[in-house]
């Protein structure tokens, strides 16, 4: 019996090599600082949690650059406690919908999609059993762009 194709099926065609990485120590976070110091005009993150000083320092370049940073983050991320190592950052939202925004996604320039379950933390790179893949493909980074946009419209602007 064949099943009909979900409605968040796409046909993805790589002609590109995806980037593959674990850890710990393996080159999770270094494989996220190049994406973002490649990118031109635009990032949008996903998170859950989101403290490492590398990511947080790319992502403030990127700004500095003029490209357009813009993050998500699980309401839980909202305290004195993390605001300290996001300073500088415009635009971060807090998604308070979901009982967890567990979500770890870059959408870079609309054509590099960052994801797994690698946290933005030291913790996730140092510690823990991740995974991250850097996918550069258009069309996946429009799904995750509008998946993004809908998160963004219910998230709080702070």
């Amino acid at each position: 019996m064949l099943l009909a194709a979900p409605a968040w099926a796409i046909p993805v065609h790589l002609d590109t090599t995806v980037d593959v990485e674990f850890s710990p120590k393996g080159g999770c976070t270094k494989a996220v600082v190049d994406a973002l110091s490649a990118a031109r005009s635009e990032v949008l993150v996903q998170a859950y949690s989101f403290t490492s000083p590398e990511i947080i320092g790319a992502l403030r370049a990127a700004q500095a650059r003029g490209v357009d940073v813009q993050v998500i983050l699980d309401k839980g991320q909202d305290s004195a406690r993390y605001e300290a190592g996001r300073a500088g950052l415009k635009n971060i939202s807090f998604d308070r919908k979901h009982a967890i925004a567990h979500n770890k996604v870059m959408v870079i320039d609309e054509a590099v999609v960052i994801t797994g379950s690698f946290n933005f933390t030291a913790a996730a790179q140092n510690s823990n059993a991740e995974n991250l893949l850097v996918i550069p493909s258009p069309e996946l980074a429009m799904v995750y762009k509008d998946n993004w946009s809908a998160h963004r419209a219910h998230s709080e602007a702070k």
